[in-house]
């Protein structure tokens, strides 16, 4: 089983509130989408699952289990991997080793033994390096893999960003707005592959392209200027007269 539930959760920074008591699970083998219009709060709910927000209020609870004070440190252990907007890839290592640190957890002997030289922590990086080629692979961009970040085209970044988050086999995938920056067709690409990784992996996805969110997402909730205003399927969203008001201004009888 993979669960994530944010339960009531409220957030203010000085006098605005950025969220108001908004709920929403990610069952397993579920892409659960979040949209809203600018402003309404998405990103900051998505800080919240990744532990960068601490909620003014609510419940984060991983498994059935709540979490008090989660950080980002905590997700590796947690079973979660996240994407950001901004990719994070350090420039100055090359896209394999970039890959690699999403799967540090999984080195048994950990930093020191690396220093050390210990056997161990050899076994390890070869561990490590094949599961991470191994990713790149079936990425699509194995061929970049001694390459560095500054020189690929910007969609091959985001995959790579991607794979350093699969490479941690993750239960649950964190995805903050991935499809930015992309064409049409490498959105269409984006779209086939979040669904095949919901055939063993959650996804929890912010995003603003309505057509990628409505064509993979199992359940989506609505945000408007901090609050949940719908909830539902694809279909029972598009449908729904408040989403409607939310994004064309249109006032709901």
């Amino acid at each position: 089983m993979s669960e994530l539930r944010l339960s009531n959760i409220t957030v203010t920074f000085g006098g605005l509130t950025a969220l108001q008591d908004v709920s929403l699970s990610v069952g397993p083998q579920q892409v659960h989408g979040v949209i809203g219009p600018n402003g309404a709060g998405k990103t900051t709910l998505f800080n919240v699952a990744c532990g960068f927000i601490h909620p003014d209020s609510g419940e984060v609870v991983r498994n059935g289990q709540r979490i008090e004070r989660l950080h980002p440190r905590d997700l590796p252990g947690l079973g979660i991997a996240r994407t950001l907007q901004g990719l994070g890839l350090f420039d100055r290592m090359s896209v394999l080793d970039n890959v690699m640190v999403g799967a540090d957890h999984h080195a048994r002997s950990g930093f020191l033994g690396s220093l050390l030289a210990l056997p161990r922590a050899g076994r390890d990086e070869r561990a490590l390096r094949e599961r991470a080629r191994r990713v790149l692979d079936e990425l699509g961009v194995a061929a970049y893999a001694e390459r560095y970040p500054p020189s690929l085209p910007y969609p091959i970044r985001k995959r790579v960003a991607l794979a350093r988050a699969l490479v941690a086999e993750p239960d649950l995938l964190l995805l903050d707005e991935p499809a930015s920056g992309l064409s049409a067709g490498e959105m269409d690409e984006l779209g086939d592959l979040i669904r095949s990784l919901a055939e063993t992996t959650s996804v929890l996805l912010v995003e603003h392209h309505m057509d990628l969110v409505m064509r993979v997402c199992d359940e989506i909730t609505v945000l408007d200027f901090g609050r949940a205003i719908a909830h539902g399927t694809p279909d029972e969203v598009r449908e729904d007269p408040a989403v409607l008001a939310a994004y064309l201004g249109e006032e709901v009888q």
